[in-house]
C-alpha cells in the first residue's frame, strides 16, 4: 500500500504509509470533514524521518535511551539541538588570529602566557545555535590581551560560557567589541572571571547590542579578590529587547576596582538588572553608572547588598533610569555595614526603592520623583510611546479596506527552523517543568544552560494557567493540534496563515479584503511559535474575533506580493493596560478592538466557509 500525493509543482511522490506525513494524512481525513490540500503548508513541518528512523527512534524514547542517539535523532528529525563540545586541550603557543571559527571548546588555554595576543573576530558570525566554552583561559598569565570584535554577530540561539578566565592573572586585558550583536536570545555566563587578577582590565564595548530577549549575562564571582582591576561596559545592551544582566558576587573583596557603566541598557526595552553582592567588602572601588538605562521602556534593576562591608567606596549614578516610561529600582541592604562609603544620585529616575539602605554619606541631586499626573503625560508623549512597539505591528479594523496603505512589521521567522515529532514517539517524552532533569539528560542540556533556560521557559509558559475565557494546549505534534482544533471548533475546520513574508519592514497597500465567515464575529485557535529542541506551538482559543484574508499590494506598482491573514480581538478588556498595542494605538484595555496579522509559521484555526 502507498499513499500518492503532490508535491510541488507538476512533480509526485509515492509515500510509504508508515512516515509520519502519511499517517498524519491519514489522520486529517479521518478527522477534519474535508481532505487536506496537497500543497498544504502545514505538510511542511510534519517531522521528515522516514518510517525506519521513526520506528527505530520510538523504540528508543520508550526505552529512555534518545540521549545515546542525540546528535543523529535531531539531523534526521529535523530538532533545535546544541552541538556537543568535547574538550579541547590543544596548544597554542604563540598569539592566536581565530576568524571563522565556530562551537569550539576552548580549555587550559593561553595558561601561563607571557604577553601576546589573541583575536577572535568575526568568530561564530552569522550563524544559527552558536555553543563555546572558554575554561581555564589565560589563567596565570602576565600582559596577555584577548580581543573579541564581531564575536558572534546577528546569530540565533547564542551560549557562551567563560569559566576561571584570566584566572590569577598579572596585567594584560580582555576586549570584547561589538560582542553578540543583534543576536537573539542570547546566554552568556562569566564564572570565576579575573579572579584573583591584578591590574587587568576588561572592556565591554557595544556588547549584546540590539540582541533581542534571552538571559542576556551573568556574571558569577567576577573579579574577586581582584587588585586594581578596571572594567568598562560602554554601550552595553544598548537598544537590546528584554535583556537581563545578572550580577553575583562581582568584585567581591577586591582591592582599588574601578568599574564604569556608561549608556548601559541605553535605549532598550524592559531590560532587568540585577546586583547581587556587588563589592561586597570591597577596598577603594570606584563604581560609575552614567546615562544607565537611559531612554529605555520600563526595565527593572535590583541592587542588594551592594557595597556591603566595603571600605572607602565611592558610587556615582549619574542621568540613571530615565526611563520614558516608569521602572523599578529596588535597593535592599546597599551599602549596609560599609565605612566611608561616598553615594550620589544625579538626575536619577523615579519609581525607586530603597530598603535598608545606608543614608550616610549619600547625596541626590535632580532626583525625579513626578507626580503621577506627570507621569501620566510622560508616558503618553508623542514618539516616546510608540518607541518599542514596531509601525504597523497592530492596527484597527477601520485599516482592513481596499487602497489602506500602512505598514507592516518584520512578520519574518526568527526562530530555528524545526518539523513536529510524530506522536509515537513525543507521547514518549518528559513534558513538565517538574521532569526538566530527565529533559536535560536527554537533549544533552547543561546546568544553567541556555537550552535548559529555553526549554524551562517554554513549560512554565506551557504550565501556566488559562487567563479568564481561555482555553489553551501546548502541542508538539500535528495530531495534537488538530485535536485540539477540532475540540474548541468541531471537526468543519481551517487552518491558515500570511502566505509569504513580504512586504515585511516597508508600507503596503491593501488589496482585496475577505471576511472569514462572512466578516461574523466567531472564535479561533491561533497558534504561535514557542522555542524548544522540537517544533511546538502555543494554542489558545480566542473568542470574540473576526478573522480576515486580504491581498497585500506593493503600494507603488500594485502588484500582488502576499496574501495575508489578520484577526481583530474584540475584546481586549482583560489585557493589561501596559500592552503594546495600546502604547501604539492609544486607549486602553475593552475600549477599542486590536487587529494585527498573523507572523510566518504561526496560523489560525476558524470555522470553515
Amino acid at each position: 500500500m502507498q499513499v500518492t500525493f503532490g508535491g510541488v509543482g507538476d512533480s509526485s511522490v509515492s509515500e510509504n504509509p508508515f512516515t509520519p506525513k502519511a499517517s498524519f494524512i491519514r489522520y486529517w481525513n479521518k478527522q477534519i470533514s474535508h481532505e487536506i490540500p496537497k500543497t498544504h503548508f502545514l505538510l511542511s513541518k510534519l517531522s521528515p524521518l522516514t518510517a525506519v528512523d521513526s520506528a527505530s527512534f520510538s523504540k528508543l524514547a520508550a526505552q529512555n535511551d534518545l540521549a545515546s542517539r542525540l546528535p543523529s535523532f535531531c539531523s534526521a528529525a529535523k530538532l533545535f539541538c546544541f552541538p556537543d563540545l568535547s574538550p579541547s586541550l590543544e596548544k597554542h603557543p604563540k598569539d592566536v588570529n581565530f576568524a571563522v571559527y565556530t562551537n569550539r571548546n576552548f580549555s587550559n588555554y593561553g595558561s601561563d602566557q607571557l604577553a601576546g595576543v589573541d583575536s577572535f573576530k568575526n568568530y561564530s558570525e552569522g550563524d544559527n545555535v552558536i555553543v563555546d566554552s572558554f575554561r581555564r583561559y589565560s589563567r596565570d598569565s602576565a600582559g596577555h590581551e584577548e580581543k573579541f570584535s564581531n564575536y558572534a554577530s546577528e546569530s540565533n540561539v547564542v551560549d557562551q560560557s567563560f569559566n576561571t578566565y584570566g584566572a590569577a592573572s598579572t596585567g594584560g586585558s580582555g576586549n570584547f567589541n561589538n560582542y553578540n550583536r543583534e543576536v537573539n536570545n542570547p546566554n552568556l555566563r562569566f564564572t570565576s572571571y579575573s579572579d584573583d587578577s591584578t591590574g587587568r582590565g576588561q572592556t565591554f564595548t557595544g556588547y549584546t547590542e540590539n540582541a533581542n530577549a534571552g538571559n542576556g549575562q551573568s556574571f558569577s564571582s567576577y573579579g574577586k579578590n581582584g587588585n586594581g582591576v578596571p572594567n568598562d561596559f560602554s554601550s552595553y545592551g544598548k537598544g537590546a529587547n528584554v535583556v537581563g544582566s545578572g550580577f553575583s558576587g562581582y568584585g567581591e573583596s577586591a582591592n582599588g576596582v574601578n568599574d564604569t557603566f556608561t549608556s548601559y541598557g541605553f535605549d532598550s526595552n524592559v531590560p532587568q538588572n540585577n546586583f547581587k553582592s556587588y563589592g561586597d567588602g570591597g577596598n577603594a572601588a570606584v563604581d560609575s553608572f552614567s546615562s544607565y538605562r537611559d531612554q529605555s521602556n520600563v526595565g527593572d534593576d535590583s541592587f542588594q547588598s551592594y557595597a556591603k562591608n566595603s571600605n572607602a567606596e565611592k558610587v556615582d549614578f549619574n542621568n540613571y533610569g530615565q526611563s520614558f516610561n516608569e521602572g523599578t529600582d529596588k535597593f535592599t541592604g546597599y551599602g549596609e555595614g560599609a565605612v566611608g562609603q561616598s553615594t550620589g544620585f544625579k538626575i536619577y529616575g523615579r519609581n525607586t526603592t530603597f530598603k535598608d539602605y545606608t543614608k550616610k554619606g549619600v547625596t541626590f541631586s535632580r532626583y525625579n520623583n513626578e507626580s503621577s499626573a506627570e507621569t501620566a503625560q510622560f508616558k503618553t508623549s508623542g514618539v516616546a510611546v510608540n518607541k518599542w512597539v514596531e509601525p504597523g505591528k497592530f492596527f484597527r479594523e477601520k485599516m482592513l479596506k481596499r487602497g489602506t496603505v500602512m505598514p507592516m512589521p518584520d512578520i519574518r521567522d526568527k526562530m530555528p527552523e524545526r518539523s513536529f515529532l510524530p506522536r509515537t514517539i513525543i507521547s514518549k517524552l518528559p513534558f513538565s517543568s517538574s521532569k526538566i532533569g530527565e529533559l536535560k539528560q536527554i537533549f544533552h542540556a547543561g546546568d544553567n544552560s541556555s537550552l535548559e533556560t529555553i526549554m524551562l521557559d517554554a513549560l512554565k509558559e506551557c504550565e501556566r494557567a488559562p487567563s479568564a475565557g481561555e482555553t489553551k494546549r501546548c502541542v508538539g505534534s500535528a495530531e495534537d493540534m488538530i485535536d485540539f482544533a477540532a475540540s474548541v471548533l468541531g471537526r468543519n475546520v481551517e487552518v491558515r496563515t500570511t502566505e509569504n513574508v513580504n512586504g515585511s519592514k516597508q508600507n503596503i497597500k491593501i488589496g482585496t479584503v475577505r471576511g472569514i465567515n462572512g466578516g461574523k464575529v466567531t472564535k479561533s485557535v491561533s497558534c504561535h511559535q514557542s522555542l524548544y529542541p522540537y517544533l511546538l506551538y502555543y494554542c489558545h482559543s480566542v473568542p470574540k474575533v473576526r478573522v480576515y484574508e486580504a491581498d497585500i499590494l506593493d503600494p507603488n506598482s500594485r502588484e500582488k506580493i502576499n496574501h495575508g491573514v489578520a484577526i481583530c480581538h474584540l475584546d481586549t478588556s482583560s489585557w493589561s493596560s501596559g500592552h503594546g498595542a495600546f502604547l501604539a494605538l492609544g486607549s486602553g484595555p475593552g475600549r477599542i478592538e486590536v487587529c494585527h496579522w498573523i507572523f510566518e509559521n504561526d496560523m489560525t484555526w476558524a470555522i470553515a466557509d
